[in-house]
């Protein structure tokens, strides 16, 4: 069964002004059961995730000030968001999401989260709408059970993502691979063990014809025991903050190749969705929608 993380903090804890596009948490799971993709037994409620886990991975002087709400003037610039203990409780509760994403996705193959993906936070400050690194919490979290060995991070966020590179510039056992805007941001780039910058404006058949090139060589070169898959859909040409050309179709068979990748291997798989601010929510929504109904469609 398909199990997806999903809770009502997702959407509603976010300061005025800040709700669009993050109102896609609410409309996602929505159109899901709607269309029949998913029913309610599909969906489970996150909680808060323990200290250690956060601690696991992030710098105990960042936490403690995360949890005080005492970040300074220029830290909260950096996040875009105006620090409030909602979105601190938020952010944690995004993380075991992810967490107990992974867990489901050990035990059925694939599992995924309606919201994470948050690469842009690194060990001991966070940026870009990001306070908690959910894709390396999970990653460590796995590691230091000893549920596996070696986790692969496959982000396709259109942004790299510099905050997992940091957090895993020294760990061999986290491969990260970003494929992203080369003008965008992070205008300075951490090093991933595999950083693959793309041109402005690049479509479709470009896109998916390097990433080809990639994921399944990856695969048998790192041979992973787990996937972490970052599937932004700022991807597409209508995005805002984005700089490249992808259509829908583009970013569904994207979302089909990762996925298939993974299903054909044998390497279980966890998706947080990422970043996604096309003008129009329907778009953001759909793309992102795309994602789950591959997941069915392969797995199940």
């Amino acid at each position: 069964m398909l199990k997806i993380a999903w809770s009502s903090l997702y959407a509603h804890s976010l300061p005025p002004g800040h709700r669009f596009p993050m109102e896609k948490y609410e409309l996602l799971p929505e159109q899901l059961l709607y269309e029949g993709t998913i029913t309610e037994d599909n969906l489970f409620s996150p909680k808060s995730l323990a200290s250690q886990w956060i601690l696991n991975t992030h710098d105990a002087t960042y936490v403690h000030k995360l949890e005080n709400l005492s970040l300074s003037k220029q830290e909260i610039r950096k996040t875009g968001f105006p620090l409030t203990k909602s979105l601190v409780d938020r952010e944690i509760n995004i993380m075991h999401g992810s967490v107990q994403a992974c867990l489901y996705a050990l035990e059925y193959g694939i599992a995924m989260n309606i919201a994470g993906g948050t690469h842009h936070a690194f060990s001991d400050r966070g940026e870009g709408f990001c306070l908690l690194n959910d894709i390396a919490i999970s990653a460590n979290y796995l590691l230091d059970s000893n549920l596996v060995s070696k986790v692969l991070v496959v982000d396709l966020d259109v942004h790299q993502g510099n905050g997992t590179a940091e957090i895993f510039q020294q760990v061999p056992e986290v491969f990260t691979f970003s494929m992203h805007g080369a003008s965008n941001y992070p205008m300075h780039k951490e090093k991933s063990d595999l950083d693959v910058a793309l041109p402005d404006k690049v479509g479709d058949d470009f896109y998916i014809k390097v990433l080809k090139e990639h994921m399944d060589s990856l695969i048998d070169k790192v041979q992973p025991d787990f996937i972490i898959y970052q599937s932004g859909v700022d991807v597409l040409a209508t995005d805002k903050l984005g700089r490249l050309g992808l259509s829908l179709a583009g970013c569904k068979e994207r979302d089909q190749l990762v996925l298939n990748a993974a299903y054909r291997h044998q390497v279980p798989i966890m998706c947080c969705m990422g970043g996604g601010y096309s003008e129009k929510i329907t778009q953001i929504v759909e793309a992102h929608a795309n994602t789950f109904r591959l997941a069915q469609e392969i797995f199940f």
